[in-house]
């Protein structure tokens, strides 16, 4: 999730929020990876169930309007994927969400494998605590 996370940054999941309402666009969440459901992947979700979610010209659409990812620095370029090709517009089912990477160049995200379903949601990054330089809330 690089460059708003780091590797070897630790931290702590919010395991309940998602109890009592659902994931948003732009949380941070964790969930089982689909390629390897035994670990937990960190993505941003992008899209939401019934969205229609897009990447057109290096740039990602939801429901016909570019994407505003203040998140990420300027001139990050969004490639398209497996799941995801040029200009194809995609229909996020109910219960699933769009999740990409902030390190868009090297992520291993819902371009190349689609989806996350609602129920593999662990939670959302809520704390970070390591280093030490690095402590605060996730926003």
């Amino acid at each position: 999730m690089y460059p708003n996370f780091d590797d070897k940054e630790y931290l702590l999941t919010n395991k309940l929020s998602y109890r009592f309402g659902q994931p948003a666009r732009g949380d941070i969440v964790i969930f089982a990876a689909p390629p390897e459901p035994t670990e937990d992947y960190i993505k941003r979700i992008i899209g939401l169930p019934k969205d229609k979610v897009d990447i057109r010209e290096n740039k990602v659409y939801v429901n016909g309007e570019p994407l505003k990812e203040d998140y990420l620095p300027q001139g990050v370029v969004t490639s398209p994927g497996p799941f995801m090709p040029e200009g194809k517009e995609i229909t996020v089912g109910d219960n699933e969400y769009i999740v990409f990477g902030d390190n868009r160049s090297n992520s291993s995200d819902s371009r190349r494998w689609g989806p996350v379903k609602r129920e593999k949601i662990v939670g959302r990054a809520w704390f970070a605590y390591w280093p030490l330089n690095k402590i605060g809330v996730v926003h």
